[in-house]
């Protein structure tokens, strides 16, 4: 089997299964979606427009198995369960036809546990493809090729999930979170830490949720409208992996458990938008007038109050500069998205090869205006240096390399060229 992808096997009728069925479906791709039971499995078709349904067929996995043999791209999407998962794919490597793909959609579980001790021909065609949710409507696609899948069925892949899927792939590492989680989760985590003399002080989380918003090109959810938005229950489930699973000495190992405020609001409930009434850092509910009332979950008081506007005067306009801001303001957002963009720069090439990919994931898989490198040349890299330097803080890998070079910026000639782990301009591909 080899070629063009035009056929999808989906493994799992959940939510990512349904959007990823519905995706391929739409492009034309004949889809077979499986899953515990048929009721399961046509549950999951609520994703795929009614005229793009003509092309999935739904079965389970019991009955329906067999018919991998003829499927040109198999991902499976069940539950983040290693054991589970490895035994389903043992049942896939017995009826899968030679060259077809397999992947995971996993977002916490390596590959090499995954494909540990498994036949040679499925540790040839086996990755890691981590689609970001909604489906249809986030362009990020993070591809984890196994150690030994070959360079051209890497390219088939990503040129099927680019041309005919529409995504924007990065290619990430084996490493945990991958690229866009590592990144987005620590300024989540972190922020909720690094946030609280803030909130003693008496900025209010309106103003810091605006802070962390458009002055440093991230969306206007800020860090505790996107926690409500990802829910409590799942920003906890991630906390937990990554103290499993960061390497040792990783910045963000004091963070991954919540503060005590927001550990309290998940154990009774409140995870965010999912949770309704209870709501999560905020609410909105419907008055008798039809007008909408939207409160805010103080976290010093533990109590529900009115919304109030965020408090921004004194913070920059242009882009990235609250960070050098002589404000309360701007200390916020040089200690949260500052570290963040610390973070990211000591990362290459552990999550990926080159700063090119941290940018895109950044930026289509968490819609960041501009990605962590891209910022670093907005607001100069020697002034970011020359303040670390300043507060006697260690100077990250890319920093350090960009500085040893003899260029002055990350990228150059119009974004064509980027810098590389070798002190060198290569081309942007």
């Amino acid at each position: 089997m080899s070629g063009n992808i035009e056929s999808v096997a989906v493994l799992g009728a959940g939510t990512m299964g349904a959007g990823i069925a519905g995706l391929a479906a739409s492009k034309g791709c004949k889809v077979l979606l499986l899953d515990l039971t048929n009721e399961a499995a046509e549950n999951g078709l609520g994703q795929t427009s009614p005229e793009d349904l003509h092309n999935i067929t739904t079965g389970t996995f019991d009955d329906d198995l067999d018919k991998l043999a003829d499927v040109d791209w198999i991902v499976e999407v069940i539950v983040e369960n290693l054991a589970i998962k490895r035994s389903l794919f043992e049942r896939v490597e017995a009826v899968r036809g030679d060259g077809s793909i397999v992947s995971s959609n996993t977002s916490g579980i390596p590959l090499r546990d995954i494909a540990a001790d498994m036949p040679e021909r499925f540790q040839r065609d086996v990755a890691i493809t981590h689609f970001f949710n909604p489906v249809k409507v986030m362009k990020l696609l993070e591809v984890v090729p196994g150690e030994q899948m070959p360079a051209e069925t890497v390219a088939r892949l990503a040129d099927f999930a680019e041309n005919t899927l529409g995504k924007g792939v990065v290619n990430a590492k084996d490493t945990v979170n991958f690229i866009g989680n590592r990144i987005g989760c620590f300024h989540m985590l972190a922020g909720m830490h690094v946030a609280k003399p803030f909130l003693a002080a008496g900025m209010t989380q309106e103003t810091i949720d605006a802070v962390l918003g458009k002055p440093v090109g991230i969306p206007p959810t800020g860090l505790y409208g996107l926690m409500d938005l990802i829910g409590l229950d799942v920003m906890d489930l991630v906390g937990k992996n990554l103290a499993e699973n960061l390497p040792e000495g990783d910045a963000c190992e004091p963070y991954t458990a919540f503060p005590a405020a927001e550990q309290a609001m998940l154990d009774r409930g409140q995870l965010g938008r999912k949770s309704r009434a209870l709501g999560g850092f905020g609410r909105v509910s419907k008055l008798e007038d039809g007008s909408k009332k939207f409160e805010t979950f103080d976290l010093n008081d533990q109590e529900w109050r009115e919304a109030v506007e965020p408090e921004l005067s004194g913070v920059p306009g242009d882009l990235g500069e609250v960070l050098f801001a002589d404000t309360a303001q701007g200390q916020l957002a040089w200690e949260i998205y500052g570290a963040t963009l610390r973070y990211s720069a000591d990362l290459v090439p552990e999550i990926a090869d080159d700063i090119v990919n941290i940018d895109n994931a950044m930026k289509w898989g968490f819609g960041w205006a501009v990605g962590p490198f891209e910022m670093l040349d907005v607001v100069g890299p020697d002034r970011f240096i020359n303040r670390l330097e300043a507060e006697e803080l260690p100077v990250p890998a890319m920093l350090a390399t960009l500085a040893s070079s003899e260029g002055s910026s990350f990228y150059r000639n119009g974004g064509s060229e980027y810098l590389g782990t070798d002190g060198k301009y290569h081309p942007v591909s």
